[in-house]
């Protein structure tokens, strides 16, 4: 028996080990286990970030909270533990940057909008380092408005009009000027120019009617522009106050661009084929369009319609030798003819069927060649991770594979038909939403109703298919009578992590698709992927086995890194010290390898800390240089959403500013709120064309004066140059003292505030210095507050160029100030049931917290005080647990 027994066992073993053999052997599996090792190496992350607002105003604060996920799993990210919020303005100009903390994927944060900001369309850009390998199209990048109320004294609303005048371009802008009240700035003087892209395009004078306005009328020399033109007018206020504003006009170029896509890439001779098609107009937006498909002779063959959105699609069975046009009728009345894409004679054809509930329909064709021409194979994955992988035979014309959808995650699954050798022969992406891969929220105790400042007291469950979840939340608290919701354009952790970030370019409304869950709703989400999905896997190379080579690493934590030379010989066995005296005396020594290269990893310290490194060689000899490594910035990318940026912005979100100028005005009162600008001493004036290099508040060239890398080419040192050369100010000591002030003028080095206590001008190698600008007259110095109350210095160095970005003192010493992490706020919210107060309370913001945590029975309490104005306020939880479950949910209540 025991006999019997064991030859079974061996039997199996054997059958086992040559199943095992054979699996080892199949080309497919290799390749599934070359992508599965690809994904994992090369992982992407993807960021969400969850505002407190859909739109801002000056004087505000932008509160978000950040959810790095891995792409692949979808998991909390633990790949990078750095993350970069950037506020970028009009003119693709960082103003303000945080380096953040990330904790298992999770930080927040906030940015001040302080007076020194102008109004206007502002983007919030956030990304790791590691992001930075796949390029910014994976970035998060949203475009918010941010107006201004509080600190401004002109409001302005232009009419903009377009005509043709002999064939020539005539653009009419009529500017309306007026004041907080509503109230016009009659009979003013303005100054204006035009520009586009920089360039002067025309300029003028005029005086504003009794209504306020004033008409500019020009001939646009840049007709059929695809981006903006630009009104820069300077009035004359009647307390002879100059200001200078900012008039958008949107791109004249009238064309609708029509595109069309072939499902899965190709169109073949006599298979049916499904054809999305994409309508957009000159303003980026989609735009309704209708037509026909005919054949060469001019016979009609199909109606085709799209949605509001611009997006439809149609079937198509190509007869082998004919060609097929789209007569499309637009929205203005006028008809486009244009050729479809051309029939390939032999191929293959994907078609995936997307309306069905319960399944994924997929299907493949293959023209009458490809008929038995071996094995081809489907792959569904996300991301890298596979979800289905099954072999194609091609004896049949036609292959159906149904694939059930509670068996995918959520979000855009690709679909690809791979040929013998495993290179794509057609792909197709399809949304999944699964609702039981969403957490789900439940409310105890929170009522329909409240009074003003009444206590709102409740506790919430987060469950995952009935299953209590811990995870980490943010929640956001508005008053809709003065924050009108936009809820198919505000941030939306679904719609951002499961739908956008896997797509190229700008999607319009992207919301809407998770608004409704009905049969029109999914067509139209089908019609976006047809007509914008691709590909972020190159199976070119999971097949290859060269290996990437990232240009940018992994940030693990803030480090100081670099290497010791002396002349051209690496200092091996060195001795670096890292000295701040920031927080007390902190000191770190390392040695130098063999390279000469040393590093302080696992060091934190927040920005504007000043270092000072100090190396010698393993025989205590100073002369050595130290050369420190420094990442080159991100570079400002044009726009991908400049089709959500408003021509007024003050104008769209009056109600708000309203609302908020009420709230500062009382916080201006109590001494919480304080503007660095002074509006009845300023005057704010474009004189010089912007230099290439900046760092200047005002803008690049905004100073009184300017000076650049080939003009300090022989200067010895800063000091010296400078002496003599600027009219009113005197060096002494390394120091600048604009006339009749006892105070130095501020130093500014790359944005960052230097002090002048125990620094001067000298520490700065000239070689260094990229440009100088100084700025001694209010008008510009104010925008730095307080600090520019003697006049400021800007400096900002050679960082483009690849050179150092640090001061070398003395050989062997230099200083360094690098970007450290960015202090973290905490949103304020009144108790008053412990701290009674009378005065009143008008936050636009009620409630922000940007980490509640659920324990393990899924369940967290939340308390906060309503405040002094009634409405219908809105509260959204966003969240995520630690296996990626995506939680949203909008409740209401009203407050009497």
């Amino acid at each position: 028996m025991k006999k019997i027994i064991l030859s079974i066992v061996l039997a199996f073993i054997s059958i086992f080990s040559v199943s095992l053999a054979l699996a080892y052997d199949d080309p497919f599996i290799t390749f599934l286990n070359k992508l599965r090792l690809y994904t994992h190496k090369y992982a992407q992350e993807k960021v969400y970030l969850h505002l407190d607002k859909p739109y801002y105003a000056i004087g505000d604060n932008i509160w978000f909270k950040a959810y790095v996920v891995n792409s692949a799993t979808q998991e909390p990210s633990i790949i990078s533990k750095i993350l970069y919020v950037e506020l970028i303005n009009e003119k693709d100009s960082i103003t303000k940057q945080l380096k953040l903390p990330l904790n298992s994927g999770i930080t927040w944060g906030d940015f001040k909008l302080t007076d020194s900001l102008q109004e206007g369309n502002y983007r919030i850009r956030a990304y790791t380092q590691w992001m930075r390998n796949a390029g910014t199209a994976f970035f998060y990048d949203k475009t918010i408005k941010i107006g201004n109320s509080w600190a401004n004294k002109v409001f302005i609303k232009a009419t903009n009009t377009v005509s043709l005048q002999n064939n020539v371009e005539e653009i009419k802008s009529i500017v309306r000027f007026t004041d907080k009240q509503n109230s016009p700035y009659a009979n003013c003087n303005v100054s204006y120019e035009v520009k586009y892209l920089g360039k002067n395009l025309h300029r003028g004078k005029g005086t504003t009617n009794t209504n306020g306005e004033l008409t500019v009328n020009f001939v646009n020399k840049q007709p059929n522009t695809d981006k903006n033109l630009t009104i820069h007018a300077s009035i004359t206020l009647p307390n002879k106050q100059l200001i200078s504003k900012e008039i958008s006009i949107a791109p004249t170029n009238k064309e609708t661009d029509i595109q069309f896509f072939a499902e899965g890439g190709k169109i073949v001779e006599n298979l049916p084929g499904k054809i999305g098609f994409k309508a957009v107009g000159s303003n980026g937006l989609g735009e309704m369009v209708s037509g026909t498909i005919v054949t060469s002779q001019g016979q009609e063959l199909i109606h085709i319609e799209s949605n509001s959105l611009g997006m439809g699609s149609f079937y198509l069975n190509p007869v082998p030798g004919e060609t097929y046009k789209a007569i499309i009728k637009l929205k203005n009345g006028t008809t486009k003819s244009l050729n479809l894409p051309k029939a390939e004679s032999q191929g293959t054809v994907l078609s995936v069927n997307n309306l069905d509930d319960k399944k994924l329909a997929i299907k493949t064709f293959f023209s009458e060649s490809q008929i038995n021409t071996g094995t081809y194979y489907l792959l569904l994955q996300h991301n890298g991770s596979v979800f289905l992988n099954t072999k194609v035979n091609s004896l049949k014309p036609v292959n159906l594979v149904n694939v059930p959808k509670d068996s995918l995650p959520s979000g855009i699954i690709q679909v690809t038909l791979l040929s013998a050798d495993f290179m794509p022969l057609n792909e197709r992406i399809a949304f999944i939403n699964n609702t039981s891969d969403k957490i789900s929220i439940e409310t105890v105790n929170l009522k329909a109703d409240y009074k003003t400042r009444e206590k709102v007291d409740f506790s919430f469950k987060a469950q995952h298919v009935n299953t209590p979840v811990m995870g980490s939340f943010s929640m956001a608290v508005t008053n809709t009578a003065a924050v009108k919701p936009d809820p198919e354009n505000e941030s939306n952790i679904l719609t951002s992590l499961l739908l956008t970030s896997d797509l190229s370019g700008y999607v319009e409304k992207p919301n809407y698709y998770f608004l409704k869950d009905d049969k029109k709703t999914k067509e139209d989400l089908d019609n976006l992927l047809l007509t914008q999905g691709w590909r972020k896997i190159s199976y070119q190379q999971v097949n290859s086995d060269t290996p990437l080579n990232p240009t940018f690493t992994v940030e693990n934590g803030l480090s100081i890194s670099g290497n010791v030379m002396k002349g051209k010989n690496p200092v091996a066995g060195g001795k670096v010290s890292l000295l701040t005296l920031a927080k007390g005396i902190m000191m770190i020594d390392t040695l130098t390898d063999s390279k000469g290269k040393f590093n302080f990893d696992e060091i934190s310290f927040p920005d504007s800390t000043k270092f000072l490194v100090q190396a010698r060689t393993n025989k205590d000899k100073k002369f050595v240089e130290i050369n420190l490594d420094t990442v080159p910035k991100q570079k400002v990318t044009e726009n991908k959403n400049k089709a959500d940026l408003d021509e007024n912005v003050n104008e769209s979100i009056m109600d708000y500013l309203h609302q908020s100028d009420k709230y500062f005005q009382d916080q201006t009162k109590r001494g919480l709120l304080s503007r660095t600008i002074l509006l009845d001493e300023v005057n704010i004036v474009e004189k010089k064309a912007p230099v290439i290099t900046s760092s200047n508040l005002n803008g690049a060239g905004r100073a009184d004066m300017i000076i650049t890398a080939k003009d300090l080419e022989n200067a010895f040192s800063l000091s010296q140059y400078l002496q003599g050369r600027i009219a009113g100010v005197q060096i002494r000591n390394g120091l600048a003292f604009a006339r009749n002030n006892p105070n130095p003028m501020a130093i500014y080095l790359d944005g960052i505030s230097l002090g002048t206590d125990g620094f001067s001008l000298d520490d700065i190698v000239v070689q260094d210095i990229e440009t100088v600008e100084v700025l001694k007259s209010m008008s510009y110095s104010a925008i730095y507050g307080s600090n520019g109350g003697a006049g400021v210095i800007v400096i900002t160095t050679k960082r483009g160029s690849g050179k150092a970005s640090y001061n070398r003192y003395t050989p062997g010493l230099i200083s360094f100030i690098p970007k450290g992490f960015s202090a973290i706020r905490e949103f304020y919210s009144p108790k008053y049931d412990v701290t009674p107060d009378t005065r009143p309370d008008l936050r636009t913001t009620v409630f922000w917290d940007p980490q509640v945590v659920t324990d393990k029975d899924g369940n967290v309490s939340v308390s906060y005080f309503n405040t002094d104005v009634a409405g219908i306020y809105r509260m959204i939880i966003e969240g995520i647990d630690i296996h990626g479950n995506l939680a949203r949910k909008v409740l209401t209540y009203e407050v009497k």
